[in-house]
């Protein structure tokens, strides 16, 4: 999990020890200190279901030097689609140079605040490090990240590593019931039919 240690907010709040990555700030919108959000994910509750989004500094492109120092905290007042988008409002950001500073930071949110999914729904987040059993018992790997087809997500697993032996090729699984057997994510691991030689 990608956050800063010991780490609290001016006010004394702290860092969330479940916080997610969910999007980043784009530049500024109007002049009234909007900005534009550029979500993570095509489906973007988890910015909507949460009013406290916690920031880190982007990571490939710093902020310009002189730059006035990045809050820790952004209360959020609105968040909403606007267009293709999603524009945003907080307190404290109350002009359009403040929501200019704003740009490129890295949001965060506690995952505790994700709206719940429905049955038979999941959010990548929780699939991510679940370990992919098959029919017959054999580990096939841990699930590392997940693609976007457009029609569906594929689980990306990656086999353990042999001492002395190339790293394995990753497994590509479409989750898809077709695939899919159950996700028992109390257990830590997602059941599927899925052979060795496929």
């Amino acid at each position: 999990m990608d956050r800063p240690q010991d780490v609290s907010t001016p006010d004394g709040e702290a860092w969330p020890a479940d916080a997610i990555e969910i999007g980043r700030i784009g530049e500024a919108w109007g002049i009234k200190g909007g900005f534009r959000v550029l979500p993570h994910a095509s489906e973007p509750e988890a910015l909507f279901s949460s009013k406290r989004w916690f920031l880190k500094e982007p990571e490939l492109r710093p902020r310009p030097p002189g730059s006035p120092p990045l809050p820790t905290l952004l209360r959020i007042v609105q968040a909403r689609e606007h267009g293709e988008g999603i524009v945003a409002s907080a307190h404290d950001v109350e002009d359009r140079n403040a929501a200019e500073a704003l740009r490129g930071a890295r949001i965060f949110v506690s995952r505790s605040s994700f709206p719940s999914a429905a049955e038979d729904e999941f959010y990548w987040v929780d699939l991510i490090g679940l370990q992919v059993v098959n029919r017959e018992d054999v580990v096939l790997g841990q699930v590392v990240d997940l693609l976007d087809t457009g029609a569906h997500s594929v689980l990306r697993v990656q086999p353990a590593a042999v001492e002395g032996e190339p790293p394995p090729a990753e497994r590509l699984i479409p989750f898809v019931a077709a695939y899919i057997d159950a996700v028992e994510r109390d257990l830590g691991r997602i059941r599927v039919d899925w052979g060795l030689d496929y």
